[in-house]
């Protein structure tokens, strides 16, 4: 069992108000407690291996004695650092000379009465001791949250920093693997090993595809039966398929399926065309439907980027997630449709047409997955890009994903988008962005902002 920790560390001075301070104290603690229990969605904490944990001191840090003591007893992923009153920078420098890496949210508490009496807090000014001392030792932006435990923005924002750095403690133990090169001109998706690891601390393999071919054709019938009958279970339309086509998915399936249990792995790239149709006769599209539906992140055209993307949505969700091209824009209905060959997870499919199976729409080999996606209230548009000099950026933007039948052969969304879709359009390809965005059915772009922050990236957010 792994433990991510949470660590509540109130920093402040006795010659405060503290009652005031004492009633913000417990009132801080039980938002915490709250935001870590929701840290997990819901159908993810029966089968997690992960222990979240949330440490708080007995009582309020108000000596350097105090709070050196409590800092030799955790080991955050997490420091929630809050001036319960004021305090020197010198509370600050003991939190950051022992935990140089670790993210921290910054909170200052709102003064609890302006009556013309006395400063109860002063946290404010603490803050700005803090934060001066905080910019010294890190170059990434400060996460900061301004107001009492009880106001709504607060919870928010405490609730998305744990949930952002729970994705960053789970993508330090992720695993991923690069099936196959990216084709020619798709060089955009090709990651390297020390990149993903020194940013992120993801660790990448390589594999070639022909690799997992070759396993795939040394499979009987019978001991891919499970795995046909799996996706005849998720899929309709297979008897419109030729047999050699689906008795060779079968066989693919279970050939990607063994290998990702066998590596522990996480999110996979693939590379799909031309291999998969000249050197096999049968597409890995299905297949890498069949694996976002098992929860592990597989984009198609070996992206590693999207991949990685796919895993960030996926976990902040708790559901499969959509990759794809945007394809098209209706800028009257400002809407920007999102299309990819046949990869979309089985359980994205619109419930009037199920997951139906398909050729694929320039080979016309099949099995791939043909239906359009069903709608959804709140949606993130989501990319892990990089600028022309290695750097990393986020593409973040809000919208909605319309009641909308497939729009062209193979799994298709439209999204309507908050911002302004044509102005996003023309700036995103004026920019230089990658091809391939992910499309999640949750708004979790504050989390994936605050994600950003920790991680020193350039966010880019409409």
């Amino acid at each position: 069992m792994k433990r991510f920790q949470v660590a509540y560390v109130p920093v402040g001075a006795p010659t405060f108000h503290l009652e005031s301070a004492k009633k913000e104290f417990e009132h801080s603690i039980a938002l915490l407690q709250a935001a870590c229990q929701e840290v997990m969605p819901a159908q993810e904490v029966e089968s997690s291996k992960i222990e979240v944990e949330l440490r708080v001191p007995q009582e309020m840090l108000l000596s350097i004695d105090l709070l050196q003591s409590f800092l030799e007893s955790i080991q955050p992923d997490l420091i929630v650092l809050q001036n319960i009153t004021f305090a020197n920078a010198a509370f600050a420098s003991e939190v950051l000379h022992r935990f140089r890496e670790t993210p921290i949210l910054l909170w200052t508490l709102r003064e609890p009465a302006i009556d013309g009496g006395r400063l109860r807090l002063n946290s404010l000014t603490g803050a700005y001791s803090a934060a001066n001392t905080i910019k010294q030792f890190r170059r990434e932006p400060i996460n900061y949250i301004f107001g009492a435990p009880e106001e709504e923005k607060v919870r928010a924002h405490v609730e998305a920093t744990v949930r952002a750095a729970h994705l960053r403690f789970l993508m330090q133990d992720l695993r991923m693997a690069s099936i196959g090169h990216t084709p020619q001109g798709f060089g955009f998706g090709r990651a390297l090993d020390q990149d993903l690891l020194e940013k992120f601390g993801v660790r990448l393999e390589s594999i070639e595809a022909r690799e997992l071919i070759q396993l795939a054709k040394s499979y009987t019938d019978e001991e891919c039966e499970a795995y046909l009958i799996d996706a005849k279970n998720r899929m309709t339309g297979w008897e419109k398929m030729p047999e050699k086509n689906v008795r060779d998915f079968a066989r693919l399936y279970k050939a990607y399926e063994t290998y990702v249990k066998e590596h522990q792995i996480g999110a996979l790239s693939s590379r799909c065309w031309p291999d998969f149709f000249t050197d096999f006769g049968t597409p890995v599209c299905a297949v890498l439907a069949m694996l976002n539906d098992l929860g592990v992140a597989a984009s198609c055209e070996a992206d590693a980027y999207g991949a990685l993307s796919m895993y960030a949505g996926m976990k902040l969700s708790g559901s499969a997630v959509f990759f794809g091209d945007p394809v098209s824009m209706d800028e009257a209905e400002n809407t920007i449709t999102f299309w990819h060959c046949g990869t979309a997870a089985c359980s994205l499919a619109r419930e009037d047409t199920g997951a139906l199976v398909g050729e694929h729409c320039n080979r016309h080999i099949g099995p791939t997955c043909e239906f359009g996606c069903k709608p959804s209230g709140e949606a993130t548009i989501f990319r892990i890009g990089r600028n022309a000099d290695g750097t990393y950026r986020f593409f973040l933007a809000n919208g909605e994903i319309l009641d909308k039948p497939k729009q062209f052969l193979g799994t298709s969304l439209v999204v309507k988008t908050h911002a302004n879709a044509e102005k996003m359009v023309y700036e995103t390809v004026e920019a230089g962005w990658e091809p391939h965005f992910v499309v999640i059915y949750k708004n979790v772009q504050k989390e994936l902002e605050i994600l950003g922050k920790m991680l020193n990236v350039e966010i880019v957010k409409y």
